[in-house]
């Protein structure tokens, strides 16, 4: 199905890209039915830690109840709070904190039905040594056991080489630890899908959809270096069954909904070109 990541359907906050749109986090649902997205990917962030339904038993029944009304799922959530609070170049202490902190997260995860968890190493947590590489690989198999307690997958978002993203999803060994592709991610970074899917493409859960200039920030699809007829190509190779997420760059304040349809439909024309539902 295709969704959206959350906020992209509101005006930005405080000049932010990306964050739990704090106050105005309801009217996504109506907004995301109106753009015939079939669900949303929710944000956890510091910046809304405080607000965030997710956190409240209200505000979970408060987010199942839209979901329903509107059709629009949540069936994944971006853990950009491990982006402040990163789980690499911490003390011990730190690291075991922000450990609980995501076992806790997974389980709210499980409470509402949310299937995967999103969890990005790159920019402030990106992982560069080898030690660092180590060390998440240690920490993450350790939670696989809360995983498989909880149902829900974790989805590792790096900015590693497609061949050391490979080996640390080796030393996880575990199925319910995939890939989340970012097509802009690796765009600025200068991989080439064809060269990802052949180190790690059989372990790809979930798909981000941007596009960005080679070391350069997001720009709107197709005008960046993302060689999305390739991904798709991919993709279809590879006969990838789960979400494309538009995280696409934001278009003109006020005008949300119109974008997104847009975005939707590039999408769509894509699947459509390389045969999509894949068989």
């Amino acid at each position: 199905m295709i969704a959206i990541m959350q906020g992209r359907l509101l005006p930005p906050v405080e000049n932010r890209i990306q964050c739990f749109p704090r106050g105005r986090w309801q009217e996504e649902f109506p907004r995301a039915a109106r753009a015939g997205l079939e669900a949303i990917e929710w944000i956890y962030d510091q910046y809304g830690a405080d607000v965030n339904p997710i956190a409240t038993d209200d505000g979970s029944s408060e987010i199942l109840q839209l979901s329903e009304r509107y059709g629009v799922q949540v069936r994944s959530l971006c853990a950009d709070y491990f982006m402040d609070w990163p789980l690499v170049r911490a003390r011990p202490y730190e690291l075991d904190d922000r450990a609980q902190a995501l076992v806790r997260l997974l389980g709210t995860c499980a409470s509402l039905g949310i299937e995967r968890l999103v969890l990005p190493f790159v920019d402030a947590s990106r992982i560069d040594t080898e030690a660092e590489l180590n060390q998440v690989a240690g920490l993450l198999r350790d939670l696989t056991p809360v995983l498989e307690a909880n149902k829900v997958e974790l989805h590792l978002e790096t900015s590693l080489p497609p061949a050391r993203f490979a080996n640390l999803l080796s030393l996880i060994a575990h199925p319910m630890v995939r890939v989340n592709y970012d097509a802009g991610n690796s765009a600025s970074l200068g991989y080439a899908p064809r060269s990802e899917f052949t180190a790690y493409g059989e372990h790809v859960g979930s798909v981000h959809i941007k596009d960005r200039v080679l070391g350069g920030s997001t720009v709107p699809l197709g005008q960046g270096d993302a060689d999305l007829e390739e991904l798709f190509a991919s993709l279809a190779a590879v006969r990838y069954a789960g979400d494309f997420v538009l995280q696409v760059a934001r278009g003109t304040p006020g005008t949300e909904v119109e974008w997104a349809i847009k975005n939707r439909e590039f999408v769509a024309k894509q699947l459509l070109t390389h045969g999509w539902p894949w068989t």
